[in-house]
């Protein structure tokens, strides 16, 4: 590869899917981008829109019923479209590294960290040959990816490493052929805020201090105009705008770019207002209350046991949204499993009223599952793939014997389906003809169908675009509103806590730090910890052009 300012340029690129024997299906039309050195881009929109694929595209990653139909693919001057698997590996190793998305499925289970550094190491053609310099490379390629004491981390397997640190694993693999270009695709959308900001900040040191260009895809608007210099919005496989951070947020001229914008989390200072109506003043009545939760698991690698929760309290009001805040690891889906009647705590107790829900059993326990029903983060894996919506939605009305006959049981589907904002069309569909926030939506309409006092969701917009979460947020909003339903959400973004949240509990180590309404702990937190998710939430850009 010759050097030249432009690292990466796409020009008129147009792909297809086979849908048929004869038929093609467009996903991306006419695509143009380029990446200089050092500079930071970001290709954002939502699931669907064509993200991935012109990454796969400008990769040679297409999958076989894909096709470049027109355009061109050229790094630093070489024009690549069209190149075999074997050309266009030495190109991927040696010109332009690649962070996938999900470091889980990217990295090999069994194989040491080392070993597949190494084999990265081998495989690009500018590196050392010889196997100590080969471990030596490796190593600084994992202390250059910002992993702390990298002998350590060379030794050990993926299930041993923290999210954050197994993303890191990813970035020192793409640096192991000290390539003049990253594509990242969405790298840090199931991380924690504050691995996400450590991740972006270590990229954008690459790009300073090294002189790598970055394509950063992401759905996350915020992201990408906390980050990028600039930025492309992409949607139904067009870009749709394009330009430096700050026209395409003080001069935003597309209606799907102005949607994004408004929908992300950070452009909102305060709760969301109810669409239908007044909402239900909150009782102050206590529907849900934890003492003194303590959980703790048996390590199986290491003598000892891991504390998840540590003499952990909370406290629910009716009518309210209490949200459970902090990274991974620090005892959230545990305190919710165990509100849900999932896991057993090691001490302590859940009240709900006067009655105790810890150790129930039989009908006692059904009877209590009635009252507070559960909502998972991904909607696909926990609905079956197999049943139509209507079936979904019904299975709690025939399990709790709630309804009589066929008819009433369609009407109720029919009635929680409108609830959440869905139709009698959705009746026949299957999970895999919805999209993520549809998903969503009935994986809660079949949790209202016991019409519950309380719902425990379980980090439930974490996995959607930002569009389908603003919607989701806000029909949970309307349906508290309408019924005085009670929240405990779980999270790790504090931009949606702001949204969504009466009062809120910080978590760390299974230790709860702080607990407090949303407007005390956000205003004026009292430990460091607090403080750096705050400072961790991205936005600032679109908290800037508000304040103008």
């Amino acid at each position: 590869m010759t050097d030249t300012s432009t690292l990466l340029r796409i020009d008129g690129l147009t792909v297809d899917y086979r849908a048929g024997a004869r038929r093609w299906r467009n996903a991306i039309t006419d695509l143009d981008l380029h990446v200089d050195r050092g500079e930071l881009v970001s290709l954002v929109g939502e699931s669907g829109s064509g993200k991935t694929t012109a990454v796969h595209a400008a990769l040679g990653l297409l999958p076989p019923e894909a096709r470049i139909r027109s355009g061109s693919v050229v790094y630093s001057d070489v024009e690549v479209t069209g190149w075999n698997h074997q050309r266009m590996s030495l190109v991927r190793g040696n010109h332009v590294g690649f962070i996938p998305q999900d470091p889980n499925t990217s990295l090999n289970p069994v194989k040491k960290i080392g070993r597949q550094v190494v084999e990265a190491v081998r495989f690009n053609e500018r590196q050392p040959a010889g196997g100590s310099r080969r471990v030596e490379f490796a190593l600084e390629s994992l202390r250059t990816a910002g992993l702390p004491d990298p002998d350590r981390v060379f030794g050990q397997y993926p299930h041993e490493l923290s999210g954050g640190m197994k993303q890191r694993v990813l970035i020192a693999i793409a640096l192991a052929g000290r390539p003049e270009i990253i594509l990242a695709d969405e790298p840090t959308s199931a991380l924690d805020v504050t691995v996400q900001k450590a991740i972006l900040d270590h990229l954008q040191r690459l790009r300073d201090e090294l002189g790598i260009g970055i394509l950063l895809v992401t759905h996350d608007l915020g992201v990408a105009l906390d980050r990028s210099d600039r930025v492309l919005v992409m949607r139904h496989g067009e870009i749709v705008e394009s330009g430096p951070v700050d026209a395409v947020v003080d001069d935003t001229a597309d209606d799907y770019t102005r949607t994004l914008l408004d929908a992300a989390p950070n452009r909102h200072r305060q709760r969301l207002a109810p669409t239908t109506g007044p909402a239900t003043e909150p009782s102050g009545e206590v529907v849900i209350e934890a003492r003194g939760l303590t959980k703790s698991y048996r390590l199986r690698s290491e003598r000892g046991e891991l504390r998840a929760l540590d003499a952990a309290d909370l406290r629910v009001r009716e009518g309210t949204t209490h949200a459970i805040v902090g990274e991974s690891g620090a005892g959230k889906s545990t305190f919710a499993g165990i509100l849900a009647g999932f896991t057993v705590p090691d001490g302590g107790e859940v009240l709900a009223g006067e009655r105790s829900l810890v150790g129930l059993r039989g009908r006692r326990l059904r009877e209590a599952r009635r009252d507070l029903q559960f909502v998972f983060q991904n909607p696909y894996t926990s609905l079956d793939p197999r049943f139509t919506v209507q079936r979904i939605i019904a299975e709690p009305l025939r399990a709790f014997g709630l309804v009589s006959g066929r008819e009433e049981r369609t009407e109720r589907v029919l009635e929680l389906l409108r609830s959440v904002g869905l139709d009698e069309s959705h009746l026949n569909r299957r999970p895999s003809q919805l999209s993520g926030g549809q998903r969503q939506r009935v994986a809660i309409a079949r949790a209202l169908a016991p019409t519950p006092r309380v719902l425990v969701l379980d980090e439930a917009v974490s996995a959607l675009d930002v569009s389908a979460q603003a919607q989701i947020l806000q029909l949970l909003v309307d349906l508290q509103a309408r019924s005085g339903l009670s929240y405990v959400f779980v999270t790790h973004d504090l931009g949606v806590v702001r949204l969504i949240a009466h009062d809120v509990t910080v978590l760390k180590d299974g230790s709860v730090l702080e607990t407090g309404s949303v407007d005390e702990v956000f205003g004026t937190p009292r430990h460091d910890y607090t403080r750096q998710l705050l400072a961790a939430i991205p936005g600032d850009r679109l908290a800037i052009a508000d304040a103008r």
